[in-house]
């Protein structure tokens, strides 16, 4: 990108029908967004491709959509209702709240927050007020279940989609009959009632995750979390993401969750934030299970039946963010270029591309009638009746041909398809590349076929 800013990306989402602000006629909803025409379709794509990947793929992984609404002992045997917290300090001059082990990284300070280890020369970033002492702030959002509004019906909106997966574990396994190793896979939304949000949909109050949880023997807890290290790299990678832009980031002692015993995370270089979380790999160990069965009281050791042996399964998970990863691939896939229409008078103006993978393309095919009379107009609509049952197509007939390239290529379609006056006479039509620019001359009846060896 031209611009190392997170505004550019803000301002082409939206023009081009990616992502809004979500309420905006109303002033919008602070950290809050909408997924337009496109946007839905690219982030629907991205998860697409993560679901094939991960379970349709594979024999070992399984699928599940559990409710976001659960018990709420599911929350305080996983630890989330005690220790599911932030350190927060409030400003005494202009009443901002603060992360603040935020403000300690941004000093280079390691945080610490034992009594007394506060470093009260730490000021308000806004204002430059003094802060209060840090207290902890609960990220779950509560709700009550029923007509009453008392402790009795308390509920929370997940804050992970994993717990699901965790007190579902033996129905899953006996229903499907499954040995270890397995997983169980899940795509759904989250809420977290974050301190700062921010960074556009890079973290928000509501979001989706897209998370596996792999059961295994504790004896080969090492080789399966190198394992799903490396697979889940090799595939932003197989996506198209440029392999500079990825790097992985070990976890240090002190980050660690309660749960973890070791972690890793795959973290993409977002413009204006430098390398941040775009994925984790989480060896949780028997934490999760061992809890549920202790709260629940129900018996959740597996029985291993070729070595007689019984134990509580150790988990590996994989936790990524449907839309941190559809960041990712839009900011990866926006290139800005000169020209390339060959019009001497707009030799320097500037061109998006967006390079996307063609399995995450929100349009696989744009069908553009060189004129708006009725004989091109019922060619094209015919091809583009017989591709719509493959792949998302566009109908374009409104401006040059050459805008129409442009705007096709501003949104990622991989392939356009020109029908001319010259297809009413040779049954033939023109089918363009978005990166090459090449175009290939193809009978009517045999553009599904080759758009059929193109995108897949």
């Amino acid at each position: 990108m031209t611009n190392d800013t997170f505004e550019t990306i803000v301002s082409f989402a939206k023009r081009r029908g990616f992502i809004f602000q979500s309420s905006e006629i109303y002033g919008g909803l602070s950290s809050c967004y909408d997924y337009g025409p496109l946007g839905v379709l690219l982030k629907n794509n991205v998860k697409a491709a993560w679901w094939k990947a991960m379970v349709q793929e594979r024999d070992d992984v399984v699928g599940l959509d559990a409710s976001i609404l659960m018990h709420p002992k599911v929350w305080e045997a996983s630890g989330h209702v005690e220790g599911f917290t932030d350190p927060l300090v409030d400003c005494k001059k202009c009443k901002k709240r603060w992360r603040a082990d935020h403000l300690l990284e941004a000093k280079g300070i390691k945080p610490d927050f034992r009594p007394g280890a506060w470093d009260k020369t730490i000021v308000c970033p806004e204002c430059g007020g003094q802060l209060t002492d840090v207290r902890k702030f609960n990220l779950m959002f509560k709700t009550f279940m029923g007509a009453v509004e008392d402790e009795a019906n308390l509920v929370y909106l997940r804050p992970e989609t994993a717990q699901g997966m965790y007190v579902n574990f033996k129905q899953v396994e006996q229903s499907m009959r499954l040995k270890l190793p397995f997983g169980i896979a899940q795509i759904g939304k989250a809420f977290r009632n974050e301190i700062t949000p921010g960074h556009f949909t890079y973290r928000t109050r509501e979001f989706e995750q897209m998370e596996q949880q792999y059961f295994i023997n504790p004896n080969d807890a090492t080789d399966w979390f190198e394992y799903w290290k490396k697979d889940r790299m090799e595939w932003y990678i197989g996506l198209g993401m440029n392999k500079k832009n990825l790097q992985f980031r070990e976890h240090e002692k002190r980050e660690l969750a309660h749960y973890a015993k070791a972690a890793f995370d795959i973290e993409y270089n977002y413009p204006g934030m430098g390398f941040k979380e775009l994925a984790g790999i989480h060896n949780r160990g028997d934490w999760d299970l061992s809890r549920h069965e202790k709260f629940s009281g129900q018996d959740l050791h597996y029985f291993d039946s070729d070595t007689k042996e019984k134990f509580i399964p150790r988990i590996i998970e994989t936790s990524e963010g449907a839309d941190r990863a559809t960041l990712a691939f839009l900011i990866d896939a926006y290139e800005e270029v000169e020209t390339r229409s060959g019009n001497e008078k707009a030799k320097h103006e500037t061109e998006v591309v967006l390079r996307l993978h063609k399995d995450l393309a929100p349009i696989k095919v744009a069908i553009l009638p060189l004129s708006k009379k009725e004989p091109l107009q019922k060619v094209a609509k015919e091809i583009q009746g017989a591709l719509r049952r493959d792949w998302m197509t566009q109908y374009d007939e409104t401006g040059s041909i050459g805008k129409r390239y442009r705007r096709q290529d501003e949104v990622g379609t991989p392939y356009c398809v020109t029908v001319d006056f010259e297809s009413l006479e040779d049954k033939k039509v023109t089918v363009r590349d978005r990166d090459t620019m090449e175009q290939e001359r193809i009978d009517i009846g045999d553009v599904r076929e080759h758009l059929v060896e193109k995108l897949s």
